[in-house]
């Protein structure tokens, strides 16, 4: 049998996945198993910050490799600690905690926050936290539960209890929902990338802000896909102008690597204490290592770079055949097209161009150092394909 056959075998059958085998990579260039190339837009979904085989990132994971894979937390290690410190001096965080992926750093988000309100009351009354609807806080019960998406809410039951749904961009919900007197926490995603690529606007996240601070509720930040440069910021909160609380992130700090990391910040700083928390292979010394290497080179000239990319195309798609909409920030863009998103994605592969969806969008998250001709021979060719 071949990949595919034994694909549908052997793996549980929860992915769509397309008609095609990739071997291997190089930046932004993946090739089949045929040595057909592709230009990838999509970057493993937000992961592989420098693209394919980047040789920074590689020297960096193969060189811990070579001295020490994995040490339980019971120890300390040199990766984890240099990493954390990075990310709060980057950041004005106090603290790291560190998991395997965004629904774990979400579900230490979401533990902090409930013991710091535990601490302060005594007791589980204020054990709330409001999302928002069209949401997506990841694939456990309990980030399941915070998601803002009634489609995510079946099937699984019973779901976990405590969290509510304010509509974005209206923030008289959650003034009503904050006024119970309930909840510890409001969570946000500043960009809904799984939700449509939808950002959130800087008046309604500054009057939340507001309401959180007046009501003595912790602010988190859900920055999995839109933290590590992404957006053209190190996080996309720094184009907000205000601090969270708890930030959490994964996708792109590991490279490619599992990796995510809880950050937090002054109020809750001391909050998880000796075995309120804990994860086996969180703050891993290899994906650490990489991540390093990663963190390092977002600096401010690459940043800019972002940002001057994704207005690229945002210039290039806006107004274009077939096109009704573009929207995100930074190299992560949200195409509404006449034609499905899925039949777009599908034709696009076929022409050599790997994108990705969200909702009824077409979704591009490439590789942060992508080339200008890569993009543009992209883009040239993504514009035919919505406007046939």
């Amino acid at each position: 049998m071949d990949i595919k056959e034994l694909d549908r075998e052997y793996i549980a059958n929860t992915y769509g996945r397309a008609d095609v085998v990739f071997v291997r990579g190089e930046g932004a260039n993946v090739y089949d198993d045929r040595g057909r190339r592709y230009i990838d837009l999509g970057a493993g979904i937000a992961v592989n910050s420098f693209g394919l085989a980047d040789p920074v990132w590689r020297e960096a994971v193969v060189g811990q490799l070579s001295k020490l894979q994995h040490m339980s937390n019971l120890y300390y290690t040199e990766p984890c600690v240099k990493l954390a410190q990075a990310l709060c001096q980057r950041t004005g965080m106090k603290r790291v905690f560190f998991g395997n992926s965004g629904a774990e750093a979400n579900e230490c988000a979401i533990k902090a926050a409930r013991k710091w309100a535990f601490d302060r009351v005594g007791d589980y009354s204020r054990s709330g936290i409001i999302t928002l609807k069209n949401s997506f806080h990841g694939r456990t019960v309990t980030t399941l539960s915070a998601t803002g998406q009634d489609a995510f809410h079946t099937k699984f039951g019973p779901f976990t209890p405590g969290f509510y749904h304010a509509s974005a961009q209206d923030a008289r919900e959650v003034r009503a929902l904050a006024d119970r007197g309930d909840c510890c926490a409001v969570m946000l995603e500043l960009i809904q990338g799984e939700g449509g690529v939808v950002p959130l606007t800087r008046e309604y996240v500054d009057e939340v802000v507001e309401i959180a601070r007046e009501r003595d509720m912790l602010v988190i930040v859900d920055e999995v896909q839109t933290g590590n440069g992404r957006t053209g910021t190190l996080y996309a909160f720094e184009q907000f102008g205000f601090l969270p609380d708890i930030v959490s992130t994964a996708k792109g700090l590991g490279g490619g690597l599992p990796l995510g990391a809880c950050l937090l910040g002054e109020r809750v700083k001391d909050t998880l204490g000796r075995g309120d928390h804990g994860s086996t292979f969180g703050g891993n010394p290899i994906a650490c290592a990489g991540a390093l290497s990663i963190l390092q080179r977002l600096d401010q000239e690459l940043l800019a770079d972002v940002r001057r990319k994704g207005e690229m195309i945002r210039e290039a798609l806006t107004g274009a055949a077939g096109v009704k909409s573009v929207t995100g920030m930074g190299l992560l863009v949200g195409i509404l097209t006449e034609k499905p998103a899925s039949q777009v994605a599908r034709e696009a592969l076929e022409r050599g161009v790997v994108v990705l969806t969200a909702h009824e969008k077409v979704r591009l998250a490439p590789p942060l150092n992508i080339r200008d001709e890569e993009l543009c021979e992209a883009v040239k060719i993504l514009k035919e394909v919505i406007g046939e």
